[in-house]
């Protein structure tokens, strides 16, 4: 993470929010990066939730805190940065959430070039 200028966390939905890995992660990188001076200030972060029903925006959320309370920076896309579906490839058919994916990676990958040149 520390070498890299963008960083993608995406997660399933379990029980209204992220599995305990993902908060795992959260908890112990974002004290070290604090602790050490700030090692992700100003890269720019993008949080992906695939989803069944709910709970899509607390860990959406979730991870977006991490990301803003290491100062990155957080692009948006033409909706929340969500897919829908149960089974193995039923996030394929979600046509918004696959158009919200596309829109999100043109703004990243834009912000990214206007960071790094």
């Amino acid at each position: 993470m520390m070498h890299a200028d963008g960083i993608i966390m995406g997660s399933p939905v379990y029980f209204t929010s992220v599995p305990a890995e993902m908060k795992a992660l959260i908890d112990r990188a974002g004290m070290v990066c604090k602790a050490n001076g700030g090692l992700l200030q100003r890269k720019v972060g993008v949080a992906v939730i695939a989803v069944r029903r709910g709970g899509q925006i607390h860990a959406f959320d979730t991870i977006n805190h991490f990301f803003l309370i290491n100062e990155m920076i957080v692009p948006g896309s033409s909706y929340w940065n969500f897919a829908f579906g149960l089974e193995k490839g039923d996030v394929d058919r979600d046509a918004e959430g696959i158009q919200t994916m596309q829109v999100l990676g043109q703004n990243m990958a834009w912000l990214l070039k206007k960071l790094c040149s």
